[in-house]
């Protein structure tokens, strides 16, 4: 089902590197409502304060702090007033880099995503950065866990590989600012992937929906 768990130098690159090699990978949580995995399918990087659509562009805050520690840690931030959204950092200790899971296949647990998403087809249970969160169960407590420790509740594993011929890259999702770097890497063909969806002007949204 799925691997190893992935080590902590492999999130110690720089973040355009790391993002396509997690298409394919595993995320795993064992959370009190039931174990579930997804084998990721979408992801979109974010470069830190060399980004202007990262939520680190400007400095450290708060809410980011997790995205300046050590690579391998989950950043999960609040969005739309309702909405959880989950990072994974990379890079050097303080370059603030990260990984923002947009969509996978549920590969372990479909019983408990169900029961976290009722009204969900199966190739939508984690459709989504939002859906991805809910369906693992994924939400504030989860933000600074430590996914490369084998004793920690939240892990990413070695997955079945994603073809390169099959990976492909563009825009990423509702982003304003460097709306035009290729830094959405997904596979294609796969159901799971997320439509794609341009910036929506500032004024008819609360927050943007960056990583």
């Amino acid at each position: 089902m799925f691997g190893a768990l992935l080590p902590r130098d492999f999130f110690d690159r720089p973040v355009e590197q790391v993002a396509p090699s997690l298409l394919g990978q595993v995320l795993r949580h064992r959370a009190p409502g039931g174990e579930t995995a997804v084998r990721l399918t979408e992801v979109e990087a974010y470069a830190g304060p060399l980004d202007p659509a990262s939520h680190a562009y400007r400095g450290r805050t708060q809410r980011n702090a997790v995205m300046f520690g050590p690579p391998g840690f989950a950043y999960v931030y609040f969005t739309y007033g309702m909405h959880f959204c989950m990072n994974l950092v990379c890079g050097p200790d303080g370059t603030s880099s990260a990984v923002l899971l947009r969509a996978g296949e549920i590969v372990a647990g479909e019983e408990a995503a169900r029961a976290r998403r009722p009204r969900s087809s199966v190739r939508d249970l984690a459709r989504g950065p939002a859906r991805l969160c809910q369906a693992l169960g994924i939400a504030r407590d989860q933000n600074g866990l430590d996914v490369c420790s084998p004793d920690g509740p939240l892990t990413v594993h070695a997955g079945e590989p994603a073809d390169p011929a099959l990976i492909r890259t563009g825009p990423r999702t509702g982003v304003n600012g460097a709306k035009e770097v290729p830094w959405r890497f997904w596979i294609d063909g796969d159901p799971s992937v997320s439509p794609y969806r341009a910036h929506v002007p500032r004024r008819r949204r609360k927050i943007t929906a960056d990583g």
